[in-house]
């Protein structure tokens, strides 16, 4: 897993290319993120890199928390984040580097990771998608009924997972495979093509698209056509020589003459 950045969803807008097409994006600010610690394999059990972003008063952490950014010399964030590193990943970090807005480019993919909004108690219809009961004549207060949640006597239960009515959204969702649309430096804004989960305000982690590093190093074979290469016409085999007529003895002559004269 690459290196990411910690931002802060703004909201959405639109904007105009040279074509005069509309673009709808996601305005994400990412205001630098400082680096307290790096983790190593032989240290930590695992390589990654941890992140703090924005500002906090020190008075709203614990004393463990405070020392562990004094001791990175980095000023209290809102929050810590990590972005785990494989043993191909390389960086040359330390505690106290920033990381900006700059590390994506314009038409870079990116998976993009937040919290959902919440939607309060909500019924199998709008949460799950259900179809609902029929709306024609005869149906009486059953038009948004889930239905039979369970069997009779076997096995007497309902089965765990079963779709029901609850609590939706504030769950935390990736959105894949967006395209950076703008990257302004001087604002510390990232402007994102669709949607990305989340409220204004909300917590948001950018990071470089998975599938399209995986689809990068892939390799790609191009399957043969149906039709297939003409096949080469078959060398014709050398017609077979006829056998020879076997020469005539010498002793034929003396042959005849014998039974000439037994005649």
């Amino acid at each position: 897993m690459a290196i990411g950045l910690v931002g802060r969803k703004a909201g959405m807008t639109r904007v105009f290319t040279d074509a005069g097409e509309t673009v709808p994006v996601t305005v994400i600010e990412v205001l630098p993120n400082r680096v307290t610690q790096v983790k190593a394999q032989d240290k930590d059990g695992y390589r990654a890199v941890q992140v703090t972003y924005g500002t906090r008063r020190p008075q709203l952490y614990s004393k463990a928390v405070a020392g562990h950014f004094a001791r990175a010399n980095v000023a209290p964030g809102r929050a810590l984040v990590e972005f785990r590193l494989t043993a191909a990943d390389k960086t040359d970090l330390t505690p106290g580097a920033e990381i900006k807005a700059d590390l994506f480019k314009e038409g870079e993919i990116v998976d993009v990771t937040g919290t959902t909004i919440g939607k309060g108690f909500a019924g199998t219809m709008k949460r799950h998608n259900f179809a609902g009961g029929y709306a024609s004549h005869g149906n009486s207060l059953s038009h948004r009924a889930p239905g039979s949640i369970g069997q009779r006597q076997t096995p007497g239960r309902v089965f765990k997972g079963r779709r029901m009515s609850g609590h939706m959204g504030v769950q935390r969702r990736t959105i894949e495979n967006l395209r950076v649309v703008q990257v302004d430096l001087e604002r510390n804004l990232l402007l994102i093509r669709g949607a990305v989960p989340g409220a204004p305000g909300g917590q948001v982690i950018v990071r470089p698209s998975l599938k399209a590093a995986r689809h990068a190093t892939r390799k790609i074979t191009t399957p043969a056509k149906s039709g297939g290469a003409p096949k080469q016409a078959a060398k014709a085999a050398p017609a077979k020589a006829a056998p020879a007529k076997a020469a005539p003895a010498k002793d034929a002559p003396k042959a005849e003459a014998a039974k000439a004269e037994k005649k």
